[in-house]
């Protein structure tokens, strides 16, 4: 359900969606019970709200003939999409060759899920049960993250209060 509302201090037309509480304008701020607002329109359908609050305020600077000329929402959104050029048309005016660009993408796909050393070592902490320093280092080893890193970011991440270690094992705080 959405409710096209207005604001009793600045004028203000909005939508809220649902039967909230409480509803903040987001022009003036002031919260208020959701109840106690002055509610325009309720409607099923987002759009169809959209479409009276822009009627109301065109109607409020005297342009509610002009408006009425316009399409719809859900058109003019059609509209732009279907407007201007689509990527690959934008690459090659620009000089760029879509497939290489293409191919690129592909690369830094399969590569997308390299996560950072730091979250290597964060991930073997979540990973492990009470992960002594070796374990982790095998774990990072596995993830091509040096020894030498993981001994320094353990060093770090307990130095500033993200970590813990207790007798040799380590633990996120």
């Amino acid at each position: 359900m959405y409710s096209v509302v207005g604001c009793n201090g600045c004028s203000n037309l909005w939508i809220v969606e649902g039967r909230p509480k409480t509803t903040s304008c987001p022009r003036c701020g002031k919260q208020r019970q959701f109840r106690k607002l002055k509610k325009f329109v309720e409607t099923d359908d987002e759009d169809h709200a959209r479409e009276l609050r822009a009627s109301m305020l065109a109607n409020r600077q005297g342009q509610g003939e002009a408006f009425a000329e316009l399409d719809s929402f859900a058109d003019m959104n059609e509209q732009a999409d279907e407007a201007g050029m689509d990527d690959e048309e934008f690459l090659d005016r620009s000089g760029l060759n879509t497939e290489e660009v293409a191919a690129a993408g592909k690369r830094t796909k399969r590569r997308g899920n390299k996560k950072s050393k730091k979250q290597v070592v964060l991930d073997a902490l979540d990973a492990l049960d009470e992960p002594t320093e070796e374990e982790i280092l095998d774990y990072a080893s596995e993830r091509r993250v040096s020894g030498e890193y993981v001994e320094k970011a353990l060093v770090k991440l307990a130095r500033r209060g993200e970590i813990s270690e207790s007798r040799g094992q380590y633990r996120r705080i």
